[in-house]
Formats: structure tokens, sequence, C-alpha cells
């Protein structure tokens, strides 16, 4: 059974420009790219010339917003997966002053790590302006042995690194950017029920 309003699950308001920063960091995963087209009448191209385009096309509907992207005319660079754009988005943070806002948009699981990246240069997560967009396959830590794994649609699940059948919490650890998964079957070995595929 699954609980509706956990006090640890991030909310993801959507995607709104801060006109007065000085500076615009969007990091889009996927269908995230929607997100920002979504608004696109409200990027003048004031806040367009002070503006970073990070993406990484994944999903079904995450391919194909190259060329939207780019036509914005903000800076545009995108990755092949998601691990260098969290590296390129590490870079663009170090280089950012006081004035710069964070935009992320895509699964929760990449907005979890791109998360972690900015709270490394002691950004307020409450400061970063989110959009969920995509899939609601879930970023799962094995609780056991601490291995995370990416893209969990169902629970239990078995644990990709150490094998156990999980069940799939709903808390949300931020500081891990994970959902928190647990031995379902540690009393009764081998009791496992079947999986129920509830996070598409």
């Amino acid at each position: 059974m699954q609980i509706d309003a956990i006090r640890s699950r991030p909310i993801y308001p959507g995607l709104a420009i801060a006109p007065l920063a000085r500076r615009h960091i969007f990091a889009l995963e996927g269908e995230g790219a929607g997100a920002l087209l979504d608004i696109a009448g409200s990027l003048t191209p004031a806040v367009l010339g002070r503006s970073q385009i990070l993406y990484v096309a994944r999903g079904s509907l995450g391919v194909g917003h190259h060329g939207a992207l780019q036509t914005l005319g903000a800076a545009f660079w995108a990755a092949p997966t998601v691990q260098p754009l969290l590296g390129r988005l590490d870079v663009e943070l170090s280089r950012s002053h006081m004035g710069t806002r964070l935009y992320l948009a895509g699964t929760e699981g990449f907005i979890g790590q791109a998360m972690q990246v900015a709270a490394a240069h002691g950004i307020d997560p409450a400061s970063v302006i989110t959009e969920h967009r995509g899939s609601l396959a879930r970023r799962v830590q094995c609780v056991h042995c601490k291995g995370v794994t990416e893209g969990v649609t169902a629970s239990p699940f078995v644990c990709s690194h150490c094998g156990l059948s999980l069940f799939v919490r709903d808390h949300y650890s931020r500081r891990l950017g994970a959902f928190q998964g647990v031995n379902i079957d540690a009393e009764e070995p081998g009791a496992v029920p079947p999986p129920e595929e509830l996070y598409l």
C-alpha cells in the first residue's frame, strides 16, 4: 500500500521564469524539454541572452526536442547521457554567482540527482524551480547494501546490487535523491508477493 501525503516527497510546482535573475540555467531531461517549451512565450530576448540550456534526450517523448530548444536562442548544450549533463551542470554552477536561478525538469530521479549537484554548491532546494515530466519510474536505494537501482516501476523488485526482494517505500531521501527499498521477506524468506506495476 502506498501513502499519498508523505512529507518527505518533494513538490514540483512547475517552471516559471524569475525575470530579474542575472542568469538562468535550465537542466532538462527527456520530456522535461516540454516544460520549457510550454513557457517559451514568457522567455524574452533579455532572459534568453542570460540563459544556458543543458539537455539530455531520454524516454519515448524525450526525442526530437533539440531543434526546438536551439531555436529559443539561448546557449544550448546536449548531453549523450545523464551523467555528462550532471557533470556540465556542476561546471556551470561552479562558474555562477549570486542571482543565478536553476530550473530542473524531467523525471523525479533526474531532478533528485540534479538537486544533489546543486546542494554541493550550497543552493537551497527551495530556491530551485522544478517540474516533473515523464515517467513515474523511481530511483531506489536499497537500505541494506546501499546500492541504487534506476527506473524501478514495480514493487516489490529485486535489488540490482545484492539481489534482495525490496518493497519500495514512499519515503524519499532528498540527500540521496532516491526512494528507499526494504527487504520484503526478511522475516519469512521466500514469501514475496508478485510485483505490482505502480510507477509507469
